[in-house]
């Protein structure tokens, strides 16, 4: 069981690693962290276009507020 448990987390290790990859291909500025809570919502049942609309509210909201200063 346990090098079936290690095949499991490299496995999840390498998906993670293409995803980050990716998303640097598309500058989505997304950190490894940040990618992967966001997998983790839409694992969750988050709707993944909603959450794509959060985050760029909320980057729009921290350059109004990085201009006000």
């Amino acid at each position: 069981m346990p090098s079936q448990e290690s095949d499991r987390i490299a496995s999840a290790q390498q998906t993670l690693d293409i995803l980050y990859e990716m998303s640097q291909l598309l500058n989505t500025h997304l950190d490894k962290e940040t990618l992967t809570t966001c997998v983790r919502m839409i694992e969750s049942g988050i709707n993944p276009e909603a959450l794509a609309a959060v985050i760029q509210e909320l980057r729009r909201e921290n350059a109004a507020l990085a201009g006000r200063a």
